[in-house]
């Protein structure tokens, strides 16, 4: 009865929100989730997931870990581990990722490279990425994904993610292919404390999904976020703390459909910028 109940919620939440909620195409990290499931222009540890090139932004090495509870059922919950390093060459980051229970569940293990070219930061991150359903068995995939940022001044820059550039399959023995998909979107910082973010992501299978999302630093060390979501409407709020080293973020989502979703992460930066 429970794996019937389950399969009926993951049905009926394929048409809203599947394609947000696993390792592979959700956004990673309570900031940019709380400015509104935002993905392209974290420029932090966080970038891993979501934009591979934004690693290249970072000024010092870090590691965070983070934590999603999602419409109250344990099942749809995700928790990551992620870290990145400055190297000469440029910054390398790995991170690990699971999604789900014991019915139903994805883990994907990977590294990133990313780099500073100019105006132009770009990275590229290839994960292993595993798929078990009760039942039914394991499927394994290579997954590549890359992403980019171009600085058109101080104040406002574009840019863009790929997930799943390969349309790796969820084995080598099924034809269902996991999610592909693209994310572009502009920042605007008109002054210090404020940030503007636009974004439109597209997953080949579902319509497109428009978010937009501001952060607002009232001190130095605390920020509060807002941001919101078409396709389906959803509303997003955030908080965060942040010192020299160490950064607690937390966000709150509301889906009108299913519910409300929490996410937690926190952070600590090796070295002072």
């Amino acid at each position: 009865m429970k794996l019937l109940t389950f399969s009926f919620f993951l049905l009926c939440l394929h048409s809203t929100a599947l394609a947000q909620i696993d390792p592979l195409t959700q956004v990673h990290g309570a900031r940019g989730q709380g400015m509104g499931n935002l993905r392209v222009h974290g420029m932090d540890v966080w970038s891993y997931f979501n934009n591979p090139g934004g690693l290249a932004k970072l000024e010092s090495s870090a590691i965070s870990v983070g934590y999603d509870s999602r419409y109250g059922l344990k099942e749809l919950n995700t928790v990551d581990m992620i870290g990145a390093w400055k190297i000469k060459p440029g910054t390398l980051g790995f991170g690990i990722s699971r999604f789900g229970g014991k019915l139903f569940n994805q883990q994907s293990l990977g590294m990133a490279f990313a780099n500073q070219l100019g105006i132009v930061s770009i990275g590229g991150r290839l994960d292993w990425f595993q798929t078990q359903i009760e039942g039914f068995g394991t499927g394994n995939s290579i997954i590549f994904s890359m992403g980019g940022i171009a600085e058109l001044s101080p104040e406002f820059s574009i840019g863009a993610s790929i997930f799943n550039l390969n349309r790796a399959g969820i084995s080598k023995n099924s034809e269902s292919r996991l999610p592909t998909g693209v994310v572009m979107g502009i920042f605007y910082n008109p002054i210090t404390q404020v940030q503007i973010h636009l974004e439109v992501e597209k997953d080949i299978q579902i319509k497109p999904i428009v978010k937009a999302g501001l952060e607002y630093g009232i001190k130095d060390w605390v920020f509060l976020r807002a941001g919101i979501n078409s396709n389906p409407s959803r509303l997003f709020f955030g908080i965060g703390l942040k010192s020299t080293r160490f950064t607690v973020d937390y966000a709150y989502g509301q889906n009108h459909a299913l519910g409300s979703t929490s996410h937690v992460s926190l952070g600590f930066s090796f070295s002072e910028k």
